[in-house]
């Protein structure tokens, strides 16, 4: 196939991306139709850019979307990327190869593999450096047990590997620290919610993001 093509693993069917935009999701209007009910009705787009591609997560979805098992927000896409909308898998294809400079690989191999429960801990961790008090503290092992009803040790457990997956030393502060290398990975970010206000999305940006919020999260 000539054009860039997105392939759903489990059917085997194959859609063409539009000139400028593709949307996917479950709803009856949408170019890439996926039925399955961790996906919502308008769920992401496909962006077409000159020769490239990506991805945007409309913000729509509880499960959003990933990118070789990465939540993201907004990414550009390499041909034989794994997309999953939800639990629904994806492939695309069809892209013009490129060479990957060195500095672009190691911006993509910055941010280590997590799982979903590493996840929540990390948005609970950062809620209150991004709330709209300046110089907030990032949440306690308690308060993240609490946030997400689990016990004060399994968050202790989950904050230690996350120490060793982001390489953050013993020493002082080292929650704060923690914080500051997620935000400034762009791994946390505030996203309007329709239900509360606001709420927290943990996704990965496709370039590190260092600005006020990073600034925000100081030691106390």
């Amino acid at each position: 196939m000539s054009t860039p093509f997105l392939r759903v693993e489990e059917s085997g069917e194959v859609f063409p991306l539009r000139d400028v935009v593709t949307t996917v999701g479950r709803g009856q209007g949408v170019d890439i139709r996926l039925d399955d009910p961790s996906v919502s009705r308008l769920h992401a787009e496909l962006v077409r850019r000159g020769p490239y591609v990506y991805v945007a997560d409309l913000g729509l979805s509880r499960n959003g979307t990933r990118v070789n098992g990465r939540p993201v927000a907004r990414r550009v896409l390499d041909e034989d990327d794994v997309l999953s909308f939800g639990a629904a898998r994806c492939r695309i294809g069809g892209l013009e190869q490129e060479e990957i400079t060195a500095e672009a690989e190691l911006r993509r191999s910055a941010v280590p593999e997590l799982t979903r429960r590493e996840l929540d801990v990390l948005t609970s961790l950062c809620r209150p450096a991004l709330s709209d008090e300046a110089f907030a503290t990032p949440a306690t092992a308690h308060e993240i047990a609490a946030d997400l009803v689990v016990t004060e040790a399994a968050v202790k457990q989950h904050l230690l590997r996350l120490y060793q997956k982001f390489r953050i030393p013993e020493g002082p502060n080292r929650r704060t620290r923690l914080a500051n290398e997620v935000v400034a990975l762009g791994l946390v970010k505030p996203m309007p919610s329709a239900e509360a206000g606001e709420q927290l999305s943990v996704y990965v940006l496709q370039q590190p993001v260092r600005g006020r919020r990073d600034q925000a999260v100081q030691a106390g």
